[in-house]
This record gives structure tokens, C-alpha cells and sequence, in this order.
């Protein structure tokens, strides 16, 4: 790849923050980085790259000339800037959900569907974090059985809301050990520390949260299937960082957990980590600040019917949600453009 002139909207936030420290791991080509963000960011000086980068305000009259623009910011953020940017000949990649539905922009996990960025007309939209996280898990087995449906809950750490997220539990943990009464949440509807909330996002007529429809929307979009049934319970837990999965797929053909297991040791993004008579299962401390999902306790859905006892798989997943669940799927659909 020849040398980029890179562009970070939102470029203070945590993944904003974490795409640059991604594109420094990676070695990515940049020759020049522009740091946008909001008027009381403006100023703050970031290092990378071995040299001080001064963060701007938000301005699209300096999009111009960019070649790649990583897009870190809240939806209306992203709707109001990154299509001025995509106008101007800069491609851009957008973390956001803003784009992820619209049939005309890509929706990529590298590892699932590496071949929608062809499709792009400029902009590329990153998936939400948990059906990265999922779908980069399963894609191996849908490779080889194909899934029919998924019964998923998801077990979110509190840095997916960003660091006010993070702040709020660990200020609550405060509050609580020093004998204080809990000060009214902010971030979530209600306390989160020693706590579980079954709600990220409004509830649809259905019961069903925003969060939870993303991986069935979205799932299908990138498995270019819109057959796939998706149930998805999506839970706010009180750890700091990284996802985890509870995965219960029913497949076209049979498929065995030996099988399984074979397919998801030799797959791209995955981490087989799966021997739980030793203890030796994913769990969010052991897959914090990496950017593979670790794939364990894969055994039969001791439910499923009869008939589809040898077509359905239980498993458990965890991995960084910051990471590959946003920044490094991020740099990983740049690389796929640019190289």
C-alpha cells in the first residue's frame, strides 16, 4: 500500500482513540493523519506515528484530499459529515449504525463477507460489535453446514456505552464500598454495578430491543440470507471491557461439536479455546485488548427435536468489543481497500 492521508471522525472517543493505536500495531501506510472531533475537543495534542497530531474541529472543507476517513462519531455525526466526505472522493469507513441497513452501502466482517467491499461506492459501514463478534465466531460452521437459525444472548460490557459507561460503574463501585448511597444513573436506566439490565436500546412492538434486532438485520445482510432467524436477548453486565456470547445454532446439515471444533481451530479472527474439563474457556479478562473472539464450550443443544439433534450446536464466545467489535474491523476493511 502507498502512503494514506487518514481522516478520524469522533477521533477523541474510545474507538476513535482505539483506531489509532490499531492503525500503529498494523503498520498501517499513513502519511498524514487528520483528527476531527468536537469544538471543546479541538487542540488536544495525540501522538502516533512517532510524531504530535493536533485534533481539529470538525470541518469538511479539510476532508478534501484525504484518501481514507474512519468514522468514530455518534449517528448524527456521521449522517451529517461522512456522506460530504464519501462526495469528495475520500473512502470512507463508518462505525456508526447510521449506513449499516441502507442496500446500497456494504455491511463487512473480513473475515465473513470480505468481497461486499467491491460494492462500495465510497462509504462502508462496520457492523454493530455483537454480531461482529458472533458472526465472526460462527462463520467457519456456516461455511460448512450453513445455519438456519440462531438463539443468541449476549452478555455487554459497560464500555460498549463508551467511557461514560466505564466511569458510571466504577463510580458506583466507589459509592457502594465506601457505604454511600448510589447517585441516580446517567448512562444506564438503572444501577449497573452488582447489577444485570436486560435492555440496550428502545423495545420494538415486538419486545424486542434495538440492540437485539442488529443481529438478526444485520446477519442477514452479510450472509446474504434473508431466511436466517435470529432470537437475540441482549443483557448490560458490569464488566469493564469485552463481549460474551451464549451461541445456539440449528444447521442444513448435520454437523458434529468434533467438527466443530476443527473448523474453528484453523478459521481466520477465531481462537479455539475450548477444553472446560481444565477450566479452559472464554471469559472477557483473557480476551480484553486483542482482536480475536475466542470460541468455547461448543457441545450439543441437548434441546433441539429429534430430527434436528445432529443439525444444532450450543457454544460461547467472548471478545474485545472495542476492538475487533469496532476499531480493528474498522482498519481490517481499510486494509481490504487498500492493499
Amino acid at each position: 500500500m502507498k502512503n494514506l492521508k487518514i481522516g478520524i471522525l469522533g477521533a477523541t472517543g474510545a474507538v476513535g482513540q482505539q483506531m489509532i493505536t490499531v492503525l500503529e500495531e498494523r503498520n498501517f501506510p499513513v502519511e498524514e493523519l487528520r483528527l476531527f472531533a468536537s469544538a471543546r475537543s479541538a487542540g488536544t495534542k495525540i501522538s502516533a506515528f512517532g510524531k504530535e497530531w493536533t485534533v481539529e474541529e470538525t470541518d469538511a472543507g479539510r476532508f478534501r484530499g484525504l484518501d481514507l476517513m474512519l468514522g468514530a462519531a455518534e449517528n448524527n455525526i456521521a449522517e451529517k459529515y461522512l456522506p460530504l466526505a464519501a462526495e469528495m472522493g475520500v473512502q470512507v469507513v463508518d462505525n456508526s449504525s447510521a449506513f449499516r441497513l441502507d442496500p446500497e452501502i456494504p455491511l463487512v466482517i473480513p473475515e465473513v463477507n470480505p468481497e461486499d467491499v467491491k460494492l462500495s461506492k465510497g462509504l462502508i459501514a462496520n457492523p454493530n460489535c455483537a454480531t461482529i463478534i458472533a458472526l465472526t465466531a460462527v462463520m467457519p460452521l456456516h461455511k460448512a453446514a450453513h445455519i438456519k437459525r440462531m438463539i443468541v444472548s449476549t452478555y455487554q460490557a459497560v464500555s460498549g456505552a463508551g467511557k461514560e459507561g466505564i466511569d458510571e460503574l466504577e463510580n458506583e463501585v466507589k459509592e457502594l464500598a465506601e457505604g454511600k448511597p448510589v447517585q441516580e444513573p446517567r448512562i444506564f436506566q438503572y444501577q449497573i454495578a452488582y447489577n444485570l439490565i436486560p435492555q440496550i436500546g428502545g423495545f420494538n412492538e415486538l419486545g424486542y430491543s434495538s440492540e437485539e434486532m442488529k443481529m438478526q438485520n444485520e446477519g442477514r445482510k452479510m450472509l446474504h440470507d434473508e431466511k436466517l432467524l435470529v432470537n437475540c436477548t441482549c443483557v448490560r453486565v458490569p464488566i469493564i471491557r469485552s463481549h460474551s456470547e451464549s451461541i445456539t445454532l440449528e444447521f442444513d446439515k448435520e454437523i458434529t461439536p468434533e467438527e466443530a471444533k476443527e473448523l474453528l481451530k484453523n478459521a481466520p479472527g477465531v481462537k479455539l479455546y475450548d477444553e472446560p474439563d481444565e477450566k479452559i474457556y472464554p471469559m472477557p479478562l483473557l480476551t480484553s485488548d486483542q482482536d480475536l473472539v475466542y470460541v468455547g464450550r461448543v457441545r450439543r443443544d441437548l434441546s433441539a427435536p429429534a430430527e434436528i439433534y445432529n443439525k444444532s450446536l450450543t457454544l460461547f464466545c467472548c471478545a474485545d468489543q472495542v476492538r475487533k467489535g469496532a476499531a480493528t474491523n474498522a482498519v481490517q476493511i481499510a486494509e481490504l481497500l487498500f492493499r
